[in-house]
Parts: structure tokens; sequence; C-alpha cells
């Protein structure tokens, strides 16, 4: 089924008599210019409160700047007043330091959605709707049952385009090259409608036109976007596939996939469909995260981090609000490569029978359904330790397009790790080092077991002023070394094992 606007939804709330909308926006005069056009359609009325105007109707001031209390208490004195109406509250805060006055907005609140609920006939109104218009999702429990959550749309390309033919026509100015014009959009997709404007006039201020040399200004104030979100972070990824020792297997899979990417519209038009993600799982420090940073050079996208420590909020509603602001923001951004490092400590103890905190099976769900049923060009790196807490809807076909196993390293890996830490720091020393004899000093060695061993041997070549790096010195470090097959060793065998059970794909090849 494909995703309704945000027109569409709201009429179809409006229509089936919900009392009580809150809308996550910031941008409250693009979602009430919205609304207004609905009402118009629908033969409704908008009245609206906010701090800074009071009460409102079509007509003027019913109220001047009073509290949210007082206004809603102006509401409900006369019921019939409020029929055939859409009441909009802007930045609409219910939770307060004074838990009295809160009690009390809640309470007006309910006793709105109550009378929606009773309908006409029994005393009733009969079309009316409260629209609760801000940024964050703060719900009281005692009005939960009668709010409904909803997302605003982010712009799409169309509309920015007409926003910057519009922007250029007040300057006085044609548009440009039909070319440009759509590049632009592209690269505003994302930002808020106050945003592009302010970015367009940095732009223009900046040499009296907008071209095409304009544009990394304009990525600039995306990323500078997403860092504000604080629900993603955008990672500088300079890893190549040649870095990482071993796991062939997932290269060459990563490279396929890149490949269908960077010509898209021939692979649809070839049948083939765009790649969803993949989830690689296995040993820590054995190049998982690293992976997921060369993926983003060889895709030739930006990579965005998604944090799930982040996404959780304290009160109702709030930690959904974040996945949907993450994923719209993923979904903005795109094409790009979202990366989300150690899925399990997100989704864990979320099982097939219903196991699991309430809010964290309700981020499971939007992150499954996104998973799913997404057509943007966003390209998912999952990665994770332990897959036996993820849950098995997970893991099926249709989420990832494959999972790969990534094990500890083997001999061939080992040495291909050795050469590419050693080259990194000392590659005029490399033909002088016994790789050979280190390969078979590491076995149950990790990535980051190999690259600590190379990096403590270089140093203390440094600080006792030898002029190379030698074989001996690395083999005083290993000897030295706690592997990761000591220190973990319960939990190297334990997750061994459901790896094997699980018949994942091996990242490495045989």
């Amino acid at each position: 089924m494909a995703k309704k606007s945000f027109r569409e939804e709201f009429k179809m709330y409006l229509r089936a008599g919900f009392p009580i909308l809150h809308v996550e926006t910031l941008e409250n005069g693009r979602i009430l210019r919205m609304i207004r056009a609905i009402a118009d359609q629908c033969g409704m009325e908008v009245t609206t409160w906010s701090r800074h105007s009071g009460l409102r109707n079509p007509y003027g001031a019913i109220t001047e700047k009073r509290s949210l209390k007082e206004a809603l208490d102006v509401l409900l004195a006369d019921p019939d007043e409020m029929e055939n109406h859409i009441i909009v509250l802007e930045d609409v805060t219910t939770r307060t330091e004074d838990a009295e006055k809160e009690a009390e907005i809640s309470s007006r609140l309910r006793r709105f959605a109550e009378l929606v609920e009773l309908g006409a006939e029994k005393g009733g109104l009969s079309a009316a709707m409260m629209v609760l218009l801000a940024p964050i999702v703060r719900i009281p429990r005692e009005i939960e049952p009668y709010v409904t959550l909803m997302g605003a749309d982010i712009l799409g390309v169309e509309e920015i385009r007409a926003q910057i033919v519009q922007f250029l026509a007040d300057q006085g100015e044609e548009p440009p090259a039909e070319s440009l014009l759509m590049d632009l959009a592209r690269a505003l997709c994302g930002l808020s409608e106050i945003e592009i404007t302010n970015t367009l006039a940095l732009a223009y201020m900046d040499g009296g036109d907008i071209d095409r040399g304009d544009l990394p200004r304009i990525r600039a104030q995306k990323q500078q976007m997403i860092k504000k979100s604080g629900l993603l972070e955008m990672v500088s990824a300079n890893e190549r596939m040649e870095d990482i020792g071993g796991l062939e297997e997932l290269k060459d899979w990563l490279l396929d996939k890149a490949a269908v990417f960077k010509d898209a519209e021939r692979a649809r038009k070839y049948g083939v469909e765009i790649p969803k993600g993949v989830l690689i799982a296995g040993m820590p420090g054995c190049g998982k995260s690293l992976t997921a940073k060369a993926a983003a050079r060889a895709f030739g996208l930006p990579l965005m981090r998604m944090d799930m420590g982040r996404l959780m909020g304290k009160y109702v509603g709030e930690s959904e609000g974040n996945m949907r602001r993450a994923l719209a923001l993923t979904e903005a951004s795109s094409p790009c490569i979202l990366w989300i490092d150690e899925l399990e400590k997100a989704f864990s103890g979320v099982q097939a029978g219903g196991g699991g905190s309430e809010i964290t099976t309700r981020l499971f769900g939007n992150f499954l359904t996104w998973m799913q049923e997404k057509k943007s060009p966003a390209f998912v790196v999952a990665t994770a330790n332990n897959i036996s807490n993820l849950p098995p809807e997970l893991l099926r076909k249709g989420r990832f397009d494959e999972i790969f196993y990534v094990d500890l390293p083997n001999p061939n890996e080992r040495r291909k790790i050795l050469e590419v830490h050693i080259g990194k720091r000392r590659r005029g020393d490399l033909p002088n080092i016994a790789l050979d004899r280190l390969v078979s000093e590491t076995e149950g060695y990790c990535g980051a077991d190999l690259e600590g061993v190379v990096r403590e041997s270089v140093e203390r070549a440094f600080v006792t002023r030898k002029d190379a790096l030698e074989t001996d010195e690395l083999l005083r470090t290993i000897k030295e070394t706690h592997p990761i097959r000591e220190t973990m060793k319960e939990s190297i065998e334990k997750m061994a094992k459901e790896y094997e059970t699980k018949k994942l794909r091996p990242a490495s090849r045989k």
C-alpha cells in the first residue's frame, strides 16, 4: 500500500471523526496553510491559538494573549461554537513544572475529545477536530487514547523546485536551466521552507545569482541540519575496500550493489531492484564498522550513522517520533548510506511472542515497516555482534538483502591485515618482516588485535630509536597481548555456534 500524503491522511482522520491530532513539526506556517486549504475543501472553518496571538477565528481575535488553559475554557464554555471547526493550537506544551496546571490542561483536552466522540445526537459535536502543532511529542497518559500522532511531510522535489522559482521571481530573476533547477531542488531536499529560503538568500547574496557553484554551500547547509537534529551523525568515510584485510565475499557483494546504485535508472529498466541493505554480524573487532565506512566510499554516497540511544525519549510517543524524524531525514538525504551500529542493543528482547518493552517494540515496528516499504535510495548497513538477541522478523528475507557472518580472520586474512597496517605506518620495512611467522603466532586474533600489535610495536621502535620495524619487536608485542580469543572466550564460542546454526553467509572466502 502506497504511503498517503499529509493532506490525504489528514482528510481521512477528519472524515473519520478523530478528535485530536498531534502534528510533529517546526513548520507551523506551512502546516497551517495546508489545514486551511483542507478546511476550505470540507466546508469548515479554522480557529487558531498561539501564545503570541491568543485565540482567533477567521473573523478576528476572540481573546487577547491568554494561557492555553484560559483559551480552552473559552472554547468549552460554548461547545456549539466549535461545531464545524478545526481548532489549531500552536506550540502546545502540555507538560509543565506545575502538576496541577498540567492536569487542568489535560482534563480540558479530554473533555473536547469526549464531546466529539458523543456526536451531535447525544449533545456533543458532529464535525470538529483539534490539532496540536509542536516539534516534540509530549502526550500525558490521561489523554493518550484520544490523540493520534502525525508526521508532517518533508517538502518534495517539485515543491522545492517551485519555491526556488518563486524566490528568483521575487528577486526579478529568471529560473536557471531545468537540469540545474532540479539539481538544486534535490540538494535542498530535507530542509524546511525557512531553511530553504535562508539558504537561497545566502547563495544569492554571494554573487547576485544562483548557479551550480552554490551546490557545495547547499550541501553544507544540509550537513548542518543533520547535525542540529541530534538524531543522525554524518560520518567522514575515507576508508577504502583495499583497507580491509580479507572479507572478500562481503566486499565483492558490496561492490556489486554499488554498481547497481551508480546506474540505478538502467538497473530499473533492466528489472533489477534497488538494494535495500545488509546486516553484518559477527565477532567484535573484525572489521564490521570499517566495512560500513568503506561501503560509503565504494557507493560514492554520504554516510550517516544512527545512534539508537539518541532516539529514546522520556515522554509518551517521543521515541517513536524521533525514529520517524530520523527515517524521514534519511529519506530526504538519500541517496545515502545509513549505518546502524550494534543493532542488537536497540532491539534486543523484542521477540515473536511480543516480548520486550512497549517502547522498544513500537520502535522495532516502525523500523521494520520502513525497511519493508522504503522506496528511496537509502542503503542500510547494520552491524551486530550477537544476533541471538535480535527478533527473528528482522532476519527474514525482504528486510535486508543479505546477512553476512564475520568470523575471526583466517591465516590468509591475518596476513593481509598485517600487511595493511604495517604498510600504512612503515611500508619500507614491510619486505623485511617475516609475515608467515607473525601469522602463525596470531591464531585467534581479531583485526583490532592485529592493528593494536602493529601500532604498539611501531611506537616502541620509535621510542627506542630503532631505524626500522623488525619482526622480533612484533613478536614481543604479540606475546604481551591478550587477544579476543582469551578475553571473550565463552562469548566467542557461543556466537560461533549461533552463526553456524543459522547458516549465515560467510563474509570470508575459503
